[in-house]
């Protein structure tokens, strides 16, 4: 027997590519249920050459009985709806950041964490799309030699805020003085430095999601995490400066064989060809890309790279699917 398998937020961006995802991937479903709010119910969304209609979200579908519960809704409906289907048996995949840091929720990212999903139900969190391509590109790392600092500079796509975002920089690009509605500066031809609402210590909510992901992920909160996210004006892919200071010198032979022999990795990395990965090259696949391998010219121990994936794909909706792929994988090795 195939599996049910909800989607909650369907309509959505993200929503819509896990749809998507579910199908090129070929997840066994039999019965596919799609759900939205008032505003978005009654309309239909393709599957497999199907289309399906999207159901109201309620408090009452979400007590029917679902194999997976796939959430992409916002943190609010999150926090409303996940305990609900939780209660009623269901496993919820959310994509919200609302449950990342509850404690007895495991934050998953499956190359890195797969083991706290074993005879796990209930509520799981996806992490925050920058932490999501850092945490499967360091972890094997980490594992061989230990990461004492990573300082860390993301380069995110609007694509991470939303299709206003993705509206507001293509009408930029058409008319350099159409309005910023979406960012506090016009996003075409700019770099900004700030990504969410900003703490007193200065850094940013979407700054510290790398540090406590980063913690609880990797089960160490010894690591420096010292990051700086800024928005580009790129429609998909978010890239990402890593440096890393190991606990143990490392050769680059070393790493670039740790990296290249390690699940959801591609090494695109030959400075003389020019081979280095890119968001415009990236975008539309699963991998998370990792080029610009290269010793620091002063700390025998510190290595730097580059680092980058897609935000919608692996940064959400494919880390998700992969999520519901693994406890598949792990009942049937029970």
């Amino acid at each position: 027997m195939g599996l049910t398998v909800g989607v909650v937020g369907a309509t959505g961006a993200v929503g819509r590519k896990m749809v998507e995802i579910l199908a090129e991937r070929n997840v066994p479903i039999e019965k596919l249920r799609l759900f939205a709010s008032k505003k978005s119910a009654g309309s239909t969304v393709e599957y497999k050459g199907s289309e399906i209609t999207v159901e109201l979200l309620t408090e009452e579908v979400m007590k029917d009985q679902f194999d997976y519960l796939l959430f992409s809704a916002g943190g609010s409906v999150s926090e409303k709806y996940a305990p609900i289907a939780a209660e009623a048996g269901n496993i919820v995949i959310d994509n919200s950041s609302h449950w990342r840091m509850t404690e007895g929720i495991p934050l998953v990212v499956p190359e890195v964490n797969p083991h706290v999903l074993e005879g796990y139900r209930g509520i799981i969190a996806n992490p925050n799309c920058s932490t999501i391509q850092m945490m499967v590109a360091l972890a094997p790392l980490h594992k061989r030699y230990g990461i004492k600092k990573i300082v860390v500079s993301t380069y995110q796509a609007v694509s991470g805020s939303g299709q206003g975002a993705i509206d507001e920089l293509e009408n930029q690009l058409k008319d350099s003085n159409y309005p910023n509605k979406v960012y506090t500066r016009k996003i075409v031809g700019n770099c900004i430095p700030h990504i969410d609402v900003f703490y007193d210590n200065g850094f940013t909510k979407e700054e510290l999601k790398m540090v406590y992901e980063t913690h609880k992920i990797l089960e160490d909160n010894s690591i420096e995490v010292n990051p700086t996210a800024v928005r580009i004006p790129v429609l998909y892919g978010h890239s990402e400066s890593l440096y890393l200071e190991l606990k143990e010198e490392a050769s680059l032979e070393e790493v670039y064989t740790i990296l290249r022999g390690t699940e959801g990795i591609k090494v695109v990395d030959s400075p003389a060809e020019n081979q280095y990965p890119t968001p415009l090259e990236v975008a539309h696949t699963d991998d998370t890309y990792v080029g610009r391998i290269r010793k620091d010219l002063f700390n025998p121990n510190a290595i730097s790279l580059w680092v980058v994936a897609d935000n919608l794909r692996k940064g959400a909706a494919t880390n998700a699917v992969q999520v519901l792929e693994t406890m598949e994988k792990q009942k049937l090795n029970r």
